[in-house]
């Protein structure tokens, strides 16, 4: 046992007149250095930088792991839950306890969607539906999709991004009987492959559609076109999709009644905007540790996800400048105090790029040659299409993985840039998001699902709808009691002046919010 004596000695600055010690303290130290020296050097399969950055990861428990418990694929291992169930595929069954307590923590902030299992659980308003979906698997899903069973649904998942399933969520879900096909850092390859086993169970037809992005939408049309024979609905929840459905209606091709979730108000103007605003810092925080103050950011877009990132950079004291298509969007950004720019004009001296548009190269490689060393490019729409990353997997530029969902892009002359997630959705891929603003989109998918399974026949053709308007007002009115919220009632004067109904619905349908 060795001992350490510490004198601090505090002095006046005017008169450099001693006072006096105040401080001796005495500190036991165990021989350290002979515990360290015992402690492995070799790290195994991992890397130096993977092992050190594994520890900023651990805070979101699975959600942004890179273990590397094995090397086999999920494909490749055969498991059970305790019940025998085997018709999943996930990273480790083994995970089941810690995913349910991240879904019973998830559920504290999602009361409508527990308010309707309360509800309409004795109603089963979908039994008999058979729900296949393809969306991001985090708690919150989780507590979406065990609301659909207990609506009296059955449900087949698989996982819209590759990075976004949170692996022991994924166990949870499977040990409580749902088959799930998803687990985190999947290959190209193998998403495919999920999203196939997930609809190309032949024991099992879906008749209902749930999905984030389209892409289970479409590899029905493109390997199973006679699967919509039996659809009733699809409910879509993203601009990507949302995008391709409308392209299906135009020319004639979409089979079935679809519901866009993404422009209803209860998405829109909730998911888009506040968790965005809420998600965008924990993912840059969480893989660059990155200051925002002083920083100059450019933000590509100011839909509502562009007006939630820029809001939310802004607020820690970042320089926002935007990049817009649309006047009316530049104009509201121009009155939120932002500078409106081309990306050709401000690309050499920023800090960050944030692409949120939905459209596809909208950062190119003539800007990405054009960036300043050391500038963090990343992506907040849902699809990895908008920064050409084509065009820089050449051999002349070097990929160097740094730590989970961070990659060093290197250029010949020594210049890097930071792209994270690889240009996929930065918050789902790299943080965490808000469950109470996700409760507010879930419950719209659940009512979506119910409005279209139990439609009678001709009330919806085959074409692309909103939900109706009460139906948005219904998914508000159960999130207010968390805030002790009270609305004031018309009277029958008032409501009979505005000519609406002093129930609602409240607004027109072409009512902006």
């Amino acid at each position: 046992m060795k001992k350490v004596y510490s004198l601090v000695n505090i002095t006046k600055a005017k008169d450099q007149e001693a006072v006096q010690s105040i401080c001796i303290k005495q500190i036991q130290l165990t021989d350290q250095k002979q515990e360290f020296n015992k402690r492995p050097t070799k790290t195994g399969r991992r890397s130096l930088s993977r092992s050190i950055s594994q520890s900023s990861t651990d805070s979101y428990s699975s959600v942004c792991s890179d273990s590397s418990e094995d090397e086999i694929s999920p494909r490749d291992k055969v498991q059970k839950t305790s019940k025998g169930l085997s018709d999943f595929c996930i990273k480790n069954i083994k995970q089941a306890e810690f995913g349910r307590k991240e879904i019973e923590i998830a559920e504290q902030e999602m009361p409508a969607l527990m308010i309707l299992k309360k509800r309409a659980g004795g109603e089963k308003p979908l039994a008999g539906a058979k729900v296949v979906g393809c969306t991001h698997i985090t708690a919150q899903t989780a507590v979406l999709i065990e609301t659909l069973v207990a609506l009296g649904a059955q449900c087949r998942w698989s996982a819209c991004n590759i990075f976004s399933t949170q692996n022991a969520v994924a166990a949870a879900l499977a040990e409580a009987g749902t088959s799930v096909f998803a687990w985190r850092g999947e290959s190209e390859d193998d998403f495919w492959w999920c999203i196939d086993k997930c609809v190309g169970a032949r024991s099992w037809q879906p008749n209902m559609i749930l999905d984030d992005g389209g892409d289970l939408t479409h590899w029905i049309y493109k390997k199973y076109p006679s699967m919509f024979k039996r659809l009733r609905g699809i409910v879509e929840e993203s601009v990507t999709g949302v995008y391709r459905l409308y392209q299906l209606s135009k020319a004639s091709r979409l089979c079935v009644p679809a519901m866009n979730v993404n422009d209803s108000v209860t998405k829109q103007k909730f998911d888009n905007l506040y968790c965005c605003k809420e998600s965008i810092l924990d993912g840059l925080k969480r893989t660059t540790d990155v200051m925002f103050g002083g920083k100059q950011v450019v933000v590509c877009g100011y839909g509502e996800v562009g007006k939630g990132c820029c809001a939310a950079l802004k607020a820690l004291g970042a320089i926002v400048y935007v990049t817009e298509v649309d006047p009316i969007c530049a104009l509201q950004a121009c009155m939120d105090g932002f500078r409106v720019i081309k990306l050709s004009e401000t690309i050499r001296q920023v800090d960050m790029v944030v692409t949120c548009t939905g459209n596809k190269n909208v950062v190119g490689r003539e800007h990405l040659d054009k960036m300043k060393n050391g500038c963090i490019v990343c992506n907040m729409g849902h699809s990895n299409t908008e920064i050409d990353l084509a065009s820089l997997r050449t051999v002349e530029l070097k990929w160097v993985h740094v730590r989970p969902q961070v990659d060093h892009i290197i250029w010949p002359d020594g210049k890097r840039i930071v792209l994270l997630a690889e240009g996929r959705l930065l918050n789902l891929s790299c943080s965490t998001v808000p469950s109470f603003v996700l409760s507010i989109t879930a419950t719209t998918q659940a009512l979506a699902l119910i409005e279209l399974f139990n439609a009678p026949e001709g009330r919806y053709k085959q074409d692309v709808y909103l939900l109706p308007k009460k139906m948005d007002e219904y998914v508000a009115s159960l999130h207010l009691p968390t805030f002790d919220a009270h609305l004031t009632e018309l009277t029958d004067d008032q409501a009979k002046y505005l000519g609406i109904s002093k129930h609602g619905p409240f607004k027109p349908n072409y009512y902006r919010y």
